[in-house]
């Protein structure tokens, strides 16, 4: 049997539940493929699994990070990859489950990343950015690499800056680095099983439930108890689906009526995203909830007949 299975789709599409089932039924493990779900604290506006939600599953890079810290894609392929070789290595099956496209695909492509980030070289480059502005960065990323810096906006800070630092540590451009990691072949050929909604409104229904779901668990409480840790409303953590939103109506920015709105407008605009990204891998097997009456028994047999 392929030891190595991925659930992913759009939010709310019921990936968690169908990957426990699978897991029950396979003696797996899962490794959650969520970029925000990683962080500790965050588990009401997160959607984040409970215990009885897990029922027994093992679930690794859950709480993994704490909310202020900057945490990326290369970290998550090396702790996922860990993770993914302590299960294999008790003889279990792993299943990748979570809707962040970008962390899933580069875990199976196995990319390894231009360079970590080094505090000196990166508080050089937020100086000049500071200093001299983020259109004199981009500048200088454009002599440097202008195969990135084309593909950039100038007022997208982060990446010019992460550009900047990569060529600065390796002596590489990070286009070098990206093409270089694109002729591997790639590290896993895991069997794909996507899960999605045929009629979108059905969908939709079931995203403005869970957000209003999340707001009868407190998600205003979540919030106001980071804030009040000091974790910094402008980290990537708190800029986050629902915790942004609802900081600005702590603020007193809007109401929590209307923050809640406009979390669950932002929660379909992403299903949208998420979908998008995930339709342009040929090899996913997809299930659509509102017609399958019993998804892990129809996902079981599509892992078994790709062993």
């Amino acid at each position: 049997m392929n030891n190595l299975i991925c659930i992913c789709g759009p939010t709310a599409s019921g990936k968690t539940g169908l990957a426990v089932a699978l897991a029950k039924k396979l003696d797996a493990e899962v490794v959650s493929c969520d970029s925000m779900q990683i962080y500790r604290g965050m588990d009401v506006g997160t959607a984040k699994p409970d215990a009885a939600e897990m029922d027994g599953v093992r679930h690794w890079l859950l709480d993994a990070a704490e909310p202020g810290e900057d945490f990326s894609v290369g970290r998550y392929v090396k702790l996922a990859d860990e993770a993914i070789a302590d299960i294999h290595g008790r003889g279990k099956t792993a299943i990748i489950c979570g809707g962040t496209g970008l962390y899933m695909d580069s875990l199976i492509k196995g990319e390894t990343f231009a360079a970590p980030s080094r505090p000196a070289q990166r508080e050089y480059v937020e100086h000049i950015a500071e200093e001299k502005g983020i259109q004199f960065l981009y500048d200088m990323l454009m002599d440097a690499d202008p195969e990135t810096a084309e593909k950039l906006h100038v007022s997208d800070r982060k990446r010019i800056i992460r550009a900047m630092e990569v060529f600065l540590i390796t002596g590489m451009p990070l286009s070098y680095h990206n093409a270089q990691s694109k002729l591997k072949p790639p590290k896993y050929a895991p069997i794909w099983i996507g899960l999605n909604f045929r009629d979108r409104a059905k969908l939709y229904r079931r995203v403005d439930a869970r957000v209003d779901q999340m707001l009868a668990r407190g998600l205003e409480a979540e919030v106001r108890a980071l804030l009040d840790r000091g974790v910094d409303p402008k980290t990537t953590a708190m800029q986050a689906i629902g915790y942004k939103e609802m900081a600005a109506a702590l603020r007193g920015e809007c109401s929590v009526a209307q923050a809640a709105e406009q979390i669950k407008q932002a929660s379909r605009n992403y299903a949208k995203r998420q979908l998008t990204w995930f339709r342009r891998n040929e090899a996913i097997h997809w299930l659509y909830a509102d017609e399958e009456a019993d998804l892990s028994g129809t996902a079981l047999k599509i892992i078994n007949k790709g062993d």
